[in-house]
């Protein structure tokens, strides 16, 4: 693939960067559909996210950019227009920059992940659920569960106030589903999932207590690098079954590439 003065530019933001795929399978898709387009990853501090995004709106080549950690309820705030679910959620993970300079947000975390279980062969409806996170990528989640109709949900987050904001709205979106607020003990659930970034950096610790986990539960992780994080490692030893974070991801490259208008 060739780099013109027609090509469109695309990005993803994040703080760290180093791990992120979505660079690899946006161009190999736009490879794939013939697309003039290539995506780059640019490093953020959440200090100097106003400024880039400033500089995004000057970039009259620029189709859109993908928001992963940290920025994706701040960037929210900076958007001209959002999507029901990234309005609902006030988060984004993908904006699309239209001609006249104005920024419309989506996100699409949620109805990723739910794809990728499925792609998996592991059917959410009726299942319990709990969930760690409470941030722009544990909401989404938590709606797109919600949607794919399970038993109940549990929410646990370090701050907890957060995590009663999250369930609120759950409440008022889906008042028959049971959402309760828990502690690190995801005993009782058959669906576990870590929606936080504990796990980038070596050295983390655990999301959750692992303790208690169980070869009937499923443990499923948003991170792709590594692939393997300590909660999943940890969860095989245990027998659990394990969803790893890349599935989500791939699920999303479609709808990303569409959001931006490639």
């Amino acid at each position: 693939m060739e780099i013109t003065g027609k090509t469109k530019i695309c990005a993803i933001i994040a703080d760290p960067i180093h791990h992120v795929k979505t660079p690899q399978g946006i161009n190999r898709l736009c490879e794939e559909t013939g697309k003039d387009a290539v995506m780059v990853p640019v490093h953020v501090s959440s200090k100097d996210l106003i400024s880039v995004v400033n500089g995004f709106l000057a970039m009259q080549n620029l189709a859109g950019f993908v928001i992963t950690v940290p920025h994706k309820t701040a960037v929210a705030k900076l958007c001209d227009e959002l999507s029901d679910d990234a309005a609902r959620m006030e988060a984004v993970n993908v904006i699309r920059r239209s001609a006249d300079g104005k920024l419309h947000g989506a996100i699409l975390d949620g109805k990723g992940f739910v794809a990728g279980l499925r792609e998996e062969g592991i059917e959410p409806e009726g299942r319990s659920a709990y969930l760690v996170g409470a941030g722009g990528a544990a909401s989404a989640i938590a709606y797109a569960l919600a949607e794919a109709g399970v038993s109940r949900l549990t929410l646990a987050n370090r701050t907890q106030e957060k995590a009663e904001a999250l369930r609120k709205r759950l409440a008022e979106a889906y008042p028959a589903l049971p959402v309760s607020l828990g502690g690190r003990d995801p005993k009782g659930h058959d669906l576990v999932i870590n929606a936080t970034s504990l796990g980038l950096k070596e050295g983390d610790p655990l999301p959750l207590d692992v303790e208690g986990l169980t070869q009937e539960q499923i443990v499923a992780e948003i991170i792709m690098e590594p692939a393997e994080t300590a909660l999943l490692k940890a969860a095989k030893s245990k027998g659990c079954t394990v969803q790893y974070g890349l599935p989500m991801l791939k699920n999303q490259l479609k709808l990303m590439a569409e959001t931006m208008g490639l």
